[in-house]
């Protein structure tokens, strides 16, 4: 086969997954999340067999342990989270106008020194229409996380239907992962293969350190918050270290979130206000210098901004299914891009023709895959 037959057919393969993801979306998600699980859970399932089970028997030890952790974190989290979450919608357009008129209250007298009182009034009109926005927005956002509760419980409903599916895929996974091997190409088997191991150590390490690093945080700013005394402190908490598997957002909505309503709680103590700030300086310093690099690290070797860019993209493209696609996706890509870039740097087309230079650079760089 040539090789532009060749790039047809893997372009054709390509489309047609990305119809049937487009197609078949709504329907996906079980299968997607069950997946997820499966692949997640392999390498327990392995250890499990090192140490004398049969397969079949780690498969059902696992999942029980996961199911019955997951109701038990849900029962004793839920009554708390849903009392929080109707509290915090209530109060919000009181605390927001507390808030604006603080800020008015210290910022006007300045503005006026500076720029006179209309402009003054102009600020407060300003603000006021910004604060009134912003209120709007929060308000619609939790409104439709409300209202697509129902998709939500939806997904909880699947704790019938994606164990099931998780449990089959388990039993099979070496076994399918055999069968996908034996398919292919027999000319490019050692380079795929390549590319698929280093695509599993990217997904691998970072779905399964982001998770851990995501709970420990969302713990932290929990607990810290709580102790605090913030109201909602263990909503804005869970809400900021769930929101972390995207880069510098969940820490910055938890920061904003806590230091606002802080501030209108206490006011006009800055004890603690400055208290909550510092439960979020410290929790940066352990994610940076210590939860990151240990669970994390470079793993995925893709960049923030494209991680971000993945997210957004992703999750519009294919909604919460999306949402579960977008990091493994952003890794493959990242690794293939990688490759695309050894191959080039090891061509002629970058050497200009200098045979020796490239079949030299091919050796060095096309063989580290």
């Amino acid at each position: 086969m040539t090789l532009q037959r060749q790039i047809g057919f893997w372009l054709l393969a390509l489309a047609v997954l990305v119809l049937g993801l487009v197609l078949l979306r709504d329907v996906l998600l079980p299968f997607i999340a069950a997946l997820a699980l499966a692949y997640l859970l392999d390498p327990l399932a392995d250890r499990l067999e090192r140490l004398g089970l049969r397969r079949l028997t780690a498969t059902i030890v696992i999942l029980i342990l996961f199911l019955l952790i997951f109701v038990l974190a849900l029962v004793l989290l839920a009554p708390l989270l849903t009392q929080q979450l109707a509290g915090l919608v209530a109060r919000l357009p009181s605390d927001a106008a507390k808030l604006q008129a603080l800020v008015m209250e210290r910022g006007a007298p300045l503005i006026e020194r500076f720029g006179g009182t209309k402009l003054a009034a102009d600020a407060q009109s300003s603000l006021g229409n910004l604060v009134g926005a912003a209120t709007s927005w929060v308000g619609s956002v939790l409104q439709s996380l409300w209202s697509g509760g129902t998709a939500i419980i939806g997904i909880f409903s699947l704790l019938v239907l994606t164990p099931v599916i998780a449990f089959y895929l388990l039993v099979d996974w070496d076994r399918m992962c055999a069968t996908v091997d034996s398919w292919l190409p027999l000319d490019h088997r050692d380079t795929i293969r390549g590319l698929l191991r280093e695509m599993d150590t990217a997904i691998a390490g970072f779905l399964r350190g982001q998770a851990l690093l995501c709970l420990l945080l969302g713990a932290f700013y929990a607990v810290g918050l709580s102790l605090v005394g913030v109201n909602f402190g263990a909503l804005i908490g869970i809400i900021s270290g769930f929101l972390s598997f995207i880069p510098y957002v969940g820490s910055l909505t938890g920061l904003v979130l806590s230091v606002g309503v802080a501030t209108v709680q206490f006011w006009p103590d800055w004890t603690w206000p400055l208290a909550t700030l510092a439960v979020f300086v410290l929790g940066q310093f352990i994610e940076g210098n210590i939860l990151q690099p240990k669970l994390v690290g470079d793993s995925i070797g893709v960049h923030p901004v494209w991680l971000m860019f993945a997210l957004l993209a992703f999750g519009t493209l294919f909604g919460f299914v999306g949402l579960l696609l977008a990091v493994p996706l952003a890794a493959v890509i990242g690794v293939l891009c990688r490759f695309a870039l050894r191959q080039y740097l090891a061509s002629n087309i970058y050497h200009g023709g200098d045979a020796a230079k490239a079949a030299e650079m091919h050796k060095r760089h096309g063989a580290d895959v």
